[in-house]
């Protein structure tokens, strides 16, 4: 396509992405006993401190929906989906598959983590459902 023209087949397509929003505090990884290693700090720049390095890294956040109908009630033509947290693995391999998908009709949220298993060839590692 070139700079300045418009691909109306694409620009017509429902797309979807996600926008990741957590967790964000080291107080959520304690509260969920993410298991974690003991580590100090270089003390090159300030004081040697001991911290926490959790072994599991957390993402959750929403699905973002562009381009739906108005006339359904969609503001803007745009929906959303929240999302639980899931291991951010699977959620980068989520976030990528979700990039570069294009549907005519919206895909209820049980059918797109479904049809991303399926993709993904297994389950998605959710906090409280480990697989």
């Amino acid at each position: 396509m070139e700079i300045g023209t418009v691909d109306y087949e694409d620009w017509a397509m429902i797309t979807y992405s996600t926008n990741w929003m957590g967790p964000v505090s080291t107080k959520w990884y304690e509260d969920q006993d993410i298991p974690f290693v003991l580590k100090k700090t270089s003390g090159e720049i300030g004081p040697v401190v001991e911290y926490k390095d959790y072994l599991e890294s957390y993402s959750c956040g929403r699905i973002d929906i562009r381009g739906l109908d108005e006339e359904d009630g969609y503001w803007c033509g745009q929906h959303e989906y929240g999302v639980a947290p899931m291991r951010s693995e699977d959620w980068n391999v989520l976030s990528y598959w979700l990039d570069e998908l294009k549907t005519e009709e919206l895909v209820p949220y049980d059918l797109l983590i479904e049809q991303f298993e399926t993709h993904y060839g297994k389950q998605l590692r959710w906090i409280n459902n480990e697989s």
